[in-house]
């Protein structure tokens, strides 16, 4: 389970307490809601500064980024999210998805579609 900030936002541009309240608070929502605290943190926009990195330690978040940015946040098509997926996955690759901030139906309608044709290739998901 990942922690993503509460609400998402670049953290590279808030003061160090901002930061901390914006992790810590997101952590116990997510802890809240499910019952379990996040045991890794997406800094949103992949912007990370030594106050997110070193809130991340205290609260024993691992860091996580991605390789794969198919831009599925801005609706680009399912032919071009599916085709961005194909293109530059790799052997290890962590492929950037969202679920929230309007509709998704784009990105469910390319994974239905990416996601068997990389188990074809032979690839197997995990978290990491």
């Amino acid at each position: 389970m990942s922690n993503h900030g509460a609400p998402p936002s670049n953290l590279t541009q808030l003061a160090p307490g901002a930061v901390n309240s914006q992790i810590s608070r997101a952590n116990d929502m997510i802890a809240s809601a499910t019952g379990r605290r996040p045991a890794m943190f997406r800094a949103p926009y992949g912007a990370w500064s030594p106050a997110v990195l070193e809130r991340c330690e205290k609260l024993k978040l691992a860091p996580l980024d991605w390789s794969v940015d198919p831009r599925d946040w801005a609706r680009p098509g399912v032919r071009s999210i599916v085709s961005t997926i194909m293109r530059t996955t790799r052997s290890g690759s962590i492929i950037l998805e969202h679920d929230g901030g309007g509709d998704r139906s784009q990105t469910v309608a390319a994974l239905t579609i990416a996601l068997p044709r990389l188990l074809d290739a032979g690839y197997r998901f995990r978290t990491p």
